[in-house]
């Protein structure tokens, strides 16, 4: 994200460079001159980027030059160097706004090494009084500034010391009082009930007062809803400690945004533009993290005095490890595909490092510093409200006709479901778009190198794995794990996205209108047989090859042994680990129908469908062949980076395994995040609370499935007790109604597979109770994905709560000719073992008979 002093040098560096570039060439280039306009306009857009790129570059290299030296005790906020950890949170903050171009009060943090056992030491205290004499004559507010305060963690608001109103002469013992209050039984309760460490080492920042004429705090958003339409402020006449003390009434005020109407009392109206406009680029110089700021107004200018993230917005619990990203703020969330690969709560250590490649050069879909992937109740959501407001002005002006495009990945938005969008102004698409166009540049470049990941991964994975494997020491590890473990997962994380493809594409809808709803069906059934085959097929497939004896237990091992059910979680242990799996594979396989003859006859349908599309539409037939070629062979494409990219997941399995044994913590690893195992291997940090860990993923695993949308604050604990719930979806503040009733011996999804099949129910919760289904029978799942694959060939029919159109049970259903109906939402609820039951995947229709 970006600051007023950042964006004021981007601007001009891009307008310059622009100029330059664009009048070079229309002056130099050596071509006709009508042609020389094209050219001049597209060299000005070039120079534009790289003009905004090389000023932010400048920018950041002028602030590191003004940056003071270390090894001093009192340091001036104008040069105080970002990640200075002993000045703590609220001199971190305030320091960053100052060198962003806020107007903030001059002054200076005394971090805690300035003083002793009797208060300042000799040099801290002479480095405090030259601090003094270049800040004037005072008066002075000396405030503390912990090591985690004004954090997301924790805001410490009262617990240590702040005097206002403190002569020149009186500061250096006011800052003694400020540091000596760290000690106070009440900040240790305080910092031990945030899960923070105990002991805070504290630092005071010394400003010059603001003589207001009225203050107050304002929520850039709304900290009882997580609104992010919404600012909302108090102000009073006079010092806003007479507002924090509560000796004084406030008065309330909020701004509608990104617009900036205000609704308040008169007396702010003359700055209440200006607040509004620091108050957003306040937010946006923290990455987008809601912000309580707290300022003043003297002399008709608005002051910032403090800014500190919205603590009830966190969605982060440092103690149990849990995350919970509805809190954050209210967006769209959606689970519908991401389940079927994270069919189960995730634990810590997976989490985090799924975070940790995001945060350090992973595929990352940011939009005002809010992150595409988030997490609730331990299962992964992705941020459509994101999605949506990424796609520019125009999506966030009809965000339902932009979510029409990605429908097919996430499935139909109910109409009683909003869609929030993130509330950007005009500025802040500019700053987006740098950064965005940049991952696209990114993406580009891994979909250029999937060749070489797909050529190359499975011998390096096992190469990496051994070296993980021979590590002998904590140390050796974490230096193995910096230098090729997680730049090797990096890489196939960027490999699966830039394998992804989000576009909406229109050639089914074709179908349908041109050769009718079979025939479409038919011709779409067969990526298999146009590309060659299909990973998703593979280990059903690699199964019956070797009961016919033409696949050897080796090799099948070697394709498939690394993929499964809960493939993506790091605790998770592999199919190939369990010498006894494959027999029991391979036991199952033998009853179920063979995938030879199942393929065979939808390659026979697809090629009857051909010849009447050839027959009956010889204009257009060459192009269809054409664009059912080229879809084939991106999902083939997709899924084979896929379990390639698992194998890495695996490397990443067994440097967890192997810190566990160099630990001698064994599986308590997992229960760990990435930052406090590599600490632990350097042999620093403290261990964490595991058994409370634990507790919370259990509990997570005890929730039923939670609702393929939520918009809002979600606590998924009161949702799960709540009788009313509904599947579906969720809304904060606005219980939805129940859907609307309908036949109750009908459930309803989406067209998965075509065809229609009758049977008796199999409802399976779990994947370990596979063995119960019985050939023919209708398969009732919450969701399945690839570790269900072998499973398939015995069901008469697949349903399942969650999935789209583009989903795990779609895919292989289609391909091995199997009815199916996806994205029913309460299909587990209402239909039992042994109903009697029709399904009609074509209409997405479960009739029970």
């Amino acid at each position: 994200m970006t600051d007023p002093r950042t964006r004021r040098a981007r601007l001009v560096g891009a307008n310059l460079c622009a100029l330059a570039a664009g009048s070079a060439v229309a002056v130099l280039a050596p071509v006709p001159v009508l042609a020389r306009i094209p050219l001049a306009a597209l060299a000005g857009t070039l120079g534009y980027l790289a003009g905004t790129w090389l000023a932010g570059r400048a920018v950041v290299l002028v602030r590191r030059v003004r940056t003071a030296p270390t090894g001093r005790l009192v340091h001036d906020l104008a040069r105080l160097a970002p990640g200075t950890p002993a000045a703590g949170g609220k001199a971190s903050a305030l320091a960053r706004l100052v060198q962003a171009g806020f107007r903030v009060p001059a002054g200076v943090v005394v971090l805690p090494d300035a003083f002793d056992a009797g208060g300042l030491s000799p040099a801290g205290a002479r480095e405090l009084a030259r601090a003094l004499r270049r800040l004037g004559a005072g008066p002075f507010a000396v405030r503390s500034s912990a090591a985690a305060e004004d954090s997301a963690s924790a805001s410490f608001a009262g617990a240590l010391a702040t005097e206002l109103d403190v002569p020149a002469t009186a500061v250096a013992d006011a800052a003694v009082r400020v540091h000596r209050s760290g000690a106070a039984p009440r900040v240790r309760a305080y910092a031990e009930a945030q899960g923070v460490e105990a002991h805070q080492p504290v630092a005071v920042v010394v400003q010059r007062m603001v003589a207001a004429q009225r203050a107050g705090v304002l929520f850039t958003a709304d900290p009882l809803t997580g609104d992010l339409d919404t600012m909302v402020g108090d102000v009073v006449e006079g010092l806003g400690e007479a507002l924090v003390s509560g000796s004084a009434d406030a008065t309330p005020f909020r701004f509608h945004r990104p617009d900036g109407a205000y609704t308040g009392p008169a007396a702010l109206a003359p700055v209440a533009a200006r607040l509004h406009a620091a108050a957003h680029d306040i937010e946006a110089c923290f990455g987008g993290v809601a912000q309580d700021i707290e300022w003043a107004v003297a002399a008709d200018r608005v002051w910032i005095l403090q800014a500190r993230p919205v603590t009830s917005m966190r969605g982060w619990d440092p103690v149990t490890a849990e995350r919970n990203d509805t809190l954050t703020g209210t967006c769209l969330w959606s689970a519908t595909n991401l389940s079927e690969a994270n069919p189960e709560p995730q634990t810590p250590l997976t989490v985090s490092v799924v975070r940790h490649q995001q945060d350090n050069g992973g595929p990352s879909m940011k939009v005002r510093g809010r992150e595409m992937a988030g997490y609730v109740g331990g299962r992964p959501y992705a941020n459509l409200s994101v999605q949506v407001s990424a796609r520019g002005p125009k999506a966030a002006a009809d965000p339902r006709a932009a979510y029409r495009q990605v429908a097919g990945l996430w499935g139909d938005l109910p109409d009683d479901v909003p869609l929030p969008v993130l509330p950007l102004t005009k500025a802040d698409w500019q700053d987006e778009g740098l950064p965005l166009l940049a991952t696209l540049v990114r993406l580009q470049w891994h979909r250029l190198r999937l060749p070489r990941f797909l050529a190359t991964s499975r011998e390096e994975s096992a190469r990496l794995a051994a070296r993980v494997a021979a590590a002998s020491t904590g140390a050796e590890l974490a230096a193995l794990w910096r230098d090729a473990v997680f730049p090797a997962s990096l890489r196939a994380f960027w490999a699966v996205i830039a394998a992804t493809d989000d576009r909406l594409d229109p050639l089914e809808e074709e179908l349908r209108r041109l050769v009718g709803a079979d025939d479409a069906a038919a011709l779409l059934a067969n990526v298999a047989g146009l590309c060659g085959g299909l990973e998703s097929l593979g280990p059903a497939a690699g199964l019956q090859e070797v009961l016919a004896g033409r696949l050897s237990r080796e090799d099948y091992l070697a394709a498939f042994g690394h993929r499964g059910h809960n493939e993506v979680e790091l605790a998770w242990p592999r199919p190939a680990e369990d010498p006894a799996w494959l027999d029991r594979a391979l036991a199952s396989a033998a009853t179920g129908a063979d995938v030879g003859r199942l393929r065979a006859g939808r390659a026979a349908a697809f090629e009857a469908a051909r010849d009447r599309l050839r027959t009956g539409h010889p204009e257009k037939a060459r192009d269809v062949e054409r664009r059912l070629g080229r879809r084939a062979r991106r999902a083939a494409l997709r899924e084979r980076v896929r379990s390639e990219s698992v194998r890495w997941t695996g490397v990443g399995r067994g440097f967890a395994l192997r810190a566990g044994v160099l630990l001698g913590i064994g599986d308590d690893v997992f229960f760990h995040t990435l930052p406090e195992l590599l600490d632990a291997l350097d042999g620093t940090g403290r261990a964490p609370d595991v058994a409370a860990r634990r507790a919370v993923v259990q509990r997570q695993r005890d929730l039923p499935q939670l609702p393929l949308f939520i918009v809002g604050r979600f606590d998924p604990y009161a949702w799960a007790a709540d009788p009313c719930r509904r599947g579906d979806a969720f809304v904060a503040g606005r219980p939805l109604p129940p859907p609307p009733e309908g036949d109750e011996r009908l459930v309803t999804g989406a067209a998965g597979s075509v065809g229609v099949a009758q049977g008796r129910v199999r409802r399976l919760d779990s994947i370990e109770d596979a063995d119960q289904l019985l050939p023919g029978e209708v398969l009732v799942t919450p969701l399945t994905n690839i570790g269900w694959t072998p499973v398939f060939p015995r069901a008469g029919a697949i349903v399942t709560d969650l999935g789209a159109p583009l989903s795990h049970a779609a895919i292989v259903a289609r391909e091995l000719g199997i009815p199916a109906v996806v994205g029913c939402g309460d299909a587990t609820a209402r239909l039992a073992t042994g109903d009697l039951v029709r399904v009609d995947g074509g209409r997405g229709t479960v009739e029970v008979l």
